[in-house]
């Protein structure tokens, strides 16, 4: 997030959800941004393919038809161009690109959007005129904007509609990416990806590479990894012949679980560190038993970029032990002697290693997180990102175009499935289907469809149907609302006796990212 979670509830006037069914999945943001709405007047645009719960508050919903992103948000800007109300002056002193920019909305009109994305034009054009008439305006999105095979250029829309009307680096502004889980940010900072150490720092570039050889003491490669999509492919293709899992279900979370399932059971070795006996555990020669966020001391990043301490409150049960100390051991074992006695002093040596970091210590965050970048203990840290200036000086527009998704219906698969989760269970259900009253109230899995697309199949409310895509079929409860276009039909991935991640798209990766196009695929349903 460019800002902070309190800018949503205390300083926002107008808040553009896109992709995000915040109630659900960010209940507490949720929580703030509906107290926005009800007691300071702060004005909400919803764009979702559901009907969410915020849709109720909001001053303009557009249900857009899932993948057409682009073409809402090209709409929107050529509204505010062409009514001008745009930002020259921070468009003439704080970015580049526009005039490129300009001429390619040019073509989008809300005319052309409405047949896309099918949404009412004059709701596009209200949309754009509440946004950008706004002094303080933020967009809040989720994985519905950036799983697709286009969601790079998803995220670089967003990012070209906050600059066209200044809304970037002051407060109740910004462009506020929502983080799915406790710690995403931090596994993220602290270089949980195939390109970058620590704090974002590129693997490719020399000087880079040089520090963390001399504070490692081993010799690092000059060439960027690959994602957890592309590590799935190369195990099937037998590139890779060993895999070691941390915290993740892939069998149930990853596109396309048959493709999964195979790339698994081709591996000649395979070890899971999680603290239950998942789907993915199960198919492992080693399972290695970590602890709960309970059970260890350490930091969180939040989704604010907020650095907070997490402390033990009981102790672990049997042999388990924290993920850390697992890793010391097992590299340990391996040649590699790691002998740190403490998640602070792991946190020293990250402070010393990447310098947003370098501020926070354990001490300062006894009580209270703080936001990097903190440069040095004298700084308070930052609440809100590119104030004076971008990072890389001058904020870059990039041109985008809308192409559709990968697959779209046709005869054979006439129907667009989107999917997610919901409130009451988390993920791939690992942890919440163990509480009983949970699993009580949401025991299995539904589809959402509309009336009129359930009445053209002769399904009735709580009906058992099979959904299918080109990659198999899924048998599950049919639950009939008007919270869904008609055309689309939604469905969550929590559940592993009827998982949405069998149906998937695994070969549909966005370009930049590689993140699989979890969010359309081409489907049809049948009543059973």
């Amino acid at each position: 997030m460019t800002n902070s979670i309190k800018d949503l509830e205390e300083e926002a006037e107008v808040i553009f959800l896109i992709g995000t069914n915040t109630t659900e999945n960010h209940p507490v943001i949720g929580y703030k941004i509906r107290q926005n709405v009800l007691k300071r007047g702060a004005k909400l645009i919803v764009a979702d393919p559901r009907r969410i719960e915020l849709a109720d508050l909001a001053e303009v919903y557009l249900p857009f038809k899932p993948g057409t992103d682009i073409m809402l948000i090209n709409a929107m800007m050529h509204v505010i161009i062409k009514e001008n109300l745009l930002d020259k002056e921070f468009i003439e002193k704080r970015t580049e690109g526009f005039e490129e920019v300009k001429e390619i909305v040019e073509k989008y009109t809300p005319e052309l959007a409405a047949r896309i994305c099918g949404v009412p034009a004059e709701d596009i054009v209200k949309a754009a005129r509440i946004y950008a008439e706004a002094d303080k305006a933020a967009i809040c999105y989720a994985m519905g904007v950036t799983q697709h095979s286009k969601g790079t250029d998803n995220v670089k829309a967003i990012c070209n509609l906050a600059m066209l009307t200044g809304n970037i680096g002051k407060p109740g502004s910004g462009v506020n990416p929502l983080r799915g889980q406790n710690n995403v940010q931090g596994a993220c900072d602290m270089g949980g990806l195939p390109d970058v150490y620590p704090g974002y720092q590129k693997v490719e570039i020399e000087e880079n590479r040089s520090k963390f050889e001399k504070a490692w003491g081993v010799k690092l490669p000059d060439r960027k990894g690959l994602t957890l999509t592309e590590a799935i492919n190369a195990a099937l293709e037998g590139k890779i012949k060993a895999l070691y899992i941390m915290g993740e279900n892939p069998m149930l979370s990853d596109p396309d679980s048959h493709h999964v399932e195979e790339a698994l059971d081709n591996l000649e070795f395979l070890v899971v560190q999680d603290i239950f006996l998942t789907e993915t555990a199960a198919k492992a020669d080693v399972v290695l038993p970590g602890v709960s966020f309970a059970e260890k001391d350490g930091t969180f990043t939040n989704t604010e970029r907020r650095v907070q301490r997490v402390r033990k409150a009981v102790n672990p049960r049997g042999n388990a032990k924290p993920d850390w100390q697992i890793l010391c051991e097992v590299a340990t074992r391996l040649g590699y002697p790691m002998s740190y006695q403490s998640p602070e002093e792991i946190f020293e040596e990250i402070r010393s290693l990447t310098p947003s970091y370098a501020g926070i210590t354990y001490k300062r965050i006894e009580e209270t997180g703080i936001q990097w970048p903190c440069p040095d203990t004298d700084h308070p840290g930052t609440p809100i990102l590119h104030k004076e200036k971008f990072v890389r000086g001058r904020g870059k527009f990039h041109p985008v175009e809308y192409r559709e998704a990968a697959e779209m219906p046709d005869d054979e698969y006439p129907l667009i499935l989107t999917t997610g989760r919901n409130l009451y269970h988390y993920h791939t259900g690992t942890m919440t289907r163990r509480v009983a009253a949970i699993d009580q109230h949401k025991p299995h899995n539904e589809v959402e469809i509309h009336p009129r697309t359930a009445q053209l199949y002769g399904i009735k409310d709580g009906d058992m149907v099979r959904l299918s895509t080109r990659r198999g079929s899924i048998k599950l409860k049919a639950r009939i609302t008007e919270n869904i276009k008609e055309g689309v039909v939604f469905t969550t991935f929590h559940f592993g006796e009827a998982a949405a991640n069998h149906l998937t798209n695994a070969s549909a990766l966005d370009p930049v990212a590689k993140i699989p196009e979890f969010k359309v695929a081409a489907a049809r349903i049948e009543k059973i």
